[in-house]
């Protein structure tokens, strides 16, 4: 007993995973558990006591084991995303390499704002047996390890040394992925004898506690000043980013922008926010974007960025827009809406669309900009059908995106992640459903495809297990990671896996031919260490881990696979290849900022760096 109430003793790790289990979150009017379980692969640095706090509950609170702690990480991103960050599952791994596998994983959850509880081995706080096995060892300070590496790429960080901690700690790592404008990775060092030492926690810590998600209302002033900025602007463009999905404000963007006529240029993370016949969808805007939106951007007066950050595929690094134009910010996150002196509502995306709407009232804009806009939208709806047109070039990337979106279900998840299959995917991909497209590029991390796929088809069947999960992945992704083909096999959680083969990282190929250099150890067949290139049998790698396979020609028989995985029972990898060089979308691009040979001995060089720079003064830097 206590001076507050009964206590119960436990150990550290089971008063961890008691904790967990009763945390709740009401989703729809439904209370849920907020953490729906995790993905682990043991090591001693967790299996002797977060192993056992674990198995006491596997069939309530399941234990995913990974084939790699990194694909875990994406898995749980994914996991997250489709829950629109209402819920998150957990990762475990061991102390040392295991836990240094996390790490991209955490920066992905960090740079794209998603909960991630991660729980990890660490070397033993007496440090009587140091040094340890994997430990790292700091000659100048002993507190210092591996798991401080995660400090930058964690909202909230700490390392477990005394039981009563946890009492402060996992409330604290709760909140901040549950915050709508801190929201990330939170990682939890566990010393693996800190694990073990028990201690009597007061049972009131344990009681079943239902959270919510805080709606913030943006500044009734701020609400007025963007008001009345709007009613002045002649040519308002509203970029809808991710944060309108992670706010529910799906339905009120529509009616919001309904109401005033204002077009709607998408980013990646919110490509999609309106379905693809929307007539105010104006489509996606940026480097990987559309002729339609970056020309309405260009000659925009106002922008409207509704929950984005404002990475610079959207922004074109900073020229996509008019130099005078204002850019005015409705974010919940401080951080992103004051870039670049936006003038800011700092709030929910909801709450923010439903103030600022009643604000105007009955306003609307000019019809000859809105004309406008739809006109440029449907120029770039033909160039979009042209390009994903069977027999109108070799096989390409853009032909099996159009194959897959004339046969899925409007309700089907498609994933894809880096190479050149998020831009592809992003100019040409048409919304059946809002809320359906995972294009990881706020980290653009090759190897999240499928086992982000995995996390997807996870949440997803919690939801909607009729449904598909689609992965879009190139050969450089798969050969990255894709063992976790294997994990939803093993654990029937079903994926239909698109492999386009173009020989390498073939969209760096492109990337070093338009800076002027030849191609340079990115095709396999142009890998100098390579005496004589081959191509990898996927299609026999897939079958191996378990999954239906299927090697096609062309997007025709493309099509047939593709029915015949949409009607399996288990995983399919269906393998095509696609061609290096011709096939990729040639519109819809923004200039972007790379860095250029500034003095090279090669003419072609000297040019592209000349060409790069030619469009620099038209960047807003800083305003």
């Amino acid at each position: 007993m206590t001076s507050t109430g009964r206590t119960v003793r436990l150990t550290v790790a089971q008063a961890i995973v008691r904790w967990l289990m009763n945390q709740y979150i009401e989703i729809d009017g439904v209370e849920t558990r907020i953490c729906g379980g995790g993905f682990g692969i043991f090591g001693h640095g967790n299996v002797p006591c977060l192993g056992e706090a674990l198995y006491a509950v596997h069939s309530d609170l399941p234990l995913y084991r990974g084939q790699n702690e990194q694909g875990m990480g994406f898995a749980a991103a994914a996991y997250a995303k489709y829950h629109l960050r209402r819920r998150f599952m957990f990762c475990t791994a061991s102390a040392g390499p295991g836990t240094a596998n996390l790490l991209t994983a955490a920066a992905l959850a960090h740079a794209n704002r998603l909960p991630m509880l991660m729980l990890c081995g660490d070397t033993f706080i007496t440090r009587l047996p140091d040094p340890v096995l994997q430990q790292l060892e700091h000659f100048g300070d002993p507190t210092r390890g591996l798991n401080d590496a995660f400090r930058p790429v964690s909202r909230f960080w700490d390392r477990i040394t005394h039981p009563a901690q946890v009492l402060q700690s996992l409330p604290a790592a709760l909140a901040t992925m549950l915050d709508p404008a801190d929201c990330g990775p939170a990682f939890l060092g566990l010393p693996q004898d800190v694990q073990g030492w028990a201690w009597d926690y007061p049972e009131r810590f344990f009681d079943r506690r239902v959270h919510r998600i805080r709606r913030q209302a943006p500044d009734t002033a701020e609400v007025a000043e963007v008001a009345d900025l709007l009613r002045a602007a002649r040519r308002p463009v509203l970029i809808a980013g991710g944060g309108i999905q992670y706010s529910r404000a799906v339905e009120t963007l529509t009616t919001f922008v309904e109401a005033h006529d204002i077009p709607v240029i998408e980013t990646i993370a919110g490509r999609a926010n309106l379905v693809d016949d929307h007539p105010l969808n104006i489509g996606p805007v940026g480097v990987t974007g559309s002729d339609s939106a970056n020309a309405i951007a260009a000659q925009a007066d106002l922008i409207l960025a509704v929950g984005t950050r404002l990475q610079d595929f959207t922004t074109g690094s900073w020229t996509a827009f008019a130099p005078d134009a204002r850019l005015v910010t409705l974010n919940v996150g401080r951080h992103d809406a004051a870039k670049h002196l936006a003038t800011t509502m700092v709030g929910d995306a909801r709450l923010g669309l439903e103030v600022l709407g009643a604000a105007l009232g009955d306003h609307r804009a000019p019809s000859e900009w809105v004309d406008l806009a739809k006109a440029e939208r449907r120029a770039w709806m033909r160039t979009v059908a042209e390009t994903v047109r069977p027999g109108n070039r070799p096989n390409s990337y853009a032909q099996a995106i159009g194959v897959v979106n004339d046969l899925c279900d409007p309700s089907d998840r498609i994933v894809a992640a880096a190479g050149g299959l998020p831009a592809e995917v992003t100019a040409n991909w048409r919304t059946l459903k809002p809320g359906t497209v995972d294009v990881e590029f706020g980290f653009s991390c090759m190897g999240y495809e499928i086992a982000g796929g995995w996390g997807a088809r996870i949440a997803q069947a919690e939801a909607e297990p009729d449904r598909d999960t689609i992965v879009f992945c190139g050969d450089g992704s798969y050969l990255l990671m894709n063992s976790d083909i294997y994990s939803s096999v093993l654990t029937r959680k079903k994926l239909i896996v698109l492999v386009l083969d173009n020989g390498g990282f073939a969209v760096i190929n492109k990337l070093q031919n338009n800076t002027g250099q030849e191609s340079f150890n990115n095709l396999i067949a142009d890998c100098p260490t390579v005496p004589e290139p081959f191509t990898v049998d996927f299609a026999a790698h897939a079958a191996a881990m378990g999954a239906n396979v299927e090697t096609v020609e062309n997007p025709a028989g493309l099509a047939e696979a593709f029915r015949r995985a949409q009607a399996a029972d288990k995983t399919s990898v269906i393998v095509m290849k696609v061609d290096p060089y011709e096939g990729w979308t040639t519109g819809g691009h923004a200039w972007w900022e790379i860095g250029t040979p500034e003095v090279s001995e090669t003419e072609s060089v000297r040019e592209a760096h000349e060409e790069t720079e030619a469009m620099r003064d038209r960047q807003r830097q800083g305003v």
